[in-house]
């Protein structure tokens, strides 16, 4: 990736969701980062781009994780709490959030799905197909009046002197967006979007993940991500 074209994704935010993004913060290294890692261990270098193509490839196809860990994404992320609740399980990753005790929470900083879900008959923990239109309409009229009550009840807590601490008790907690800066190395970015890529993966946190592998992974480690998808992800999908 050129200099150019890394100046170019770094700051700008991919939207996802009705009011979340991401946003490529910094980057350290380059698929030529993992073939030199690899290589050191002889003390080797660079041999080319047609041999150092297919060495990158074997690490990938025979799990010599390592190398991969040399290369750092360092992300800023918006996305509501349904999202982080299950993002933070990866410990693998480095967190830093906004925080409701410091800076009060906005409007319109809720999440509004933009269809309703149906519980999926054959998997307690997954959604399938949509609510008929009529009844989607009920529910996001529903949700509005929800949001709209528990901000007022907010605000009024603020203006009675309550801690912001306190005082979020009154929002509704899994529709919250907050904002984050994370950062991760591309060995369990890749294991993180193996995960939540997946059809099985719940759709809000899928969203993310297809954003930052389509619009930021591909385009940073073009090598690696052609190597996961043949060794990784087309075997997944063959499961």
């Amino acid at each position: 990736m050129s200099d150019d074209a890394k100046k170019a994704l770094i700051g700008h935010q991919f939207p996802v969701l009705d009011k979340g993004f991401v946003e490529l913060q910094d980057v350290m290294g380059d698929d030529l980062a993992i073939v030199n890692a690899a290589r050191v261990s002889f003390l080797g270098e660079s041999k080319g781009l047609e041999k150092d193509k297919k060495l990158l490839f074997y690490l990938m196809q025979h799990r010599h994780t390592s190398p991969f860990e040399m290369v750092e994404f360092k992300f800023r992320i918006r996305a509501p709490l349904v999202t982080w609740w299950q993002w933070v399980r990866h410990r693998t990753w480095n967190m830093n959030a906004q925080s409701g005790r410091y800076t009060p929470f906005e409007e319109d900083d809720f999440y509004y799905p933009s269809v309703w879900r149906k519980q999926a008959e054959s998997n307690k923990q997954a959604s399938e197909g949509e609510i008929d239109p009529d009844e989607a309409e009920k529910l996001t009229a529903l949700l509005t009046e929800h949001y709209d009550r528990s901000f007022v009840l907010y605000q009024q807590a603020l203006d009675a002197g309550v801690a912001k601490e306190l005082a979020r008790l009154f929002l509704p907690g899994f529709s919250v967006y907050y904002t984050w800066v994370v950062k991760v190395d591309a060995h369990n970015l890749m294991h993180w979007i193996e995960l939540r890529m997946a059809p099985d993966a719940q759709l809000e946190i899928r969203l993310y993940a297809e954003v930052i592998y389509n619009e930021i992974f591909k385009q940073v480690l073009p090598w690696t991500a052609e190597a996961f998808e043949k060794f990784r992800l087309s075997q997944r999908r063959n499961l």
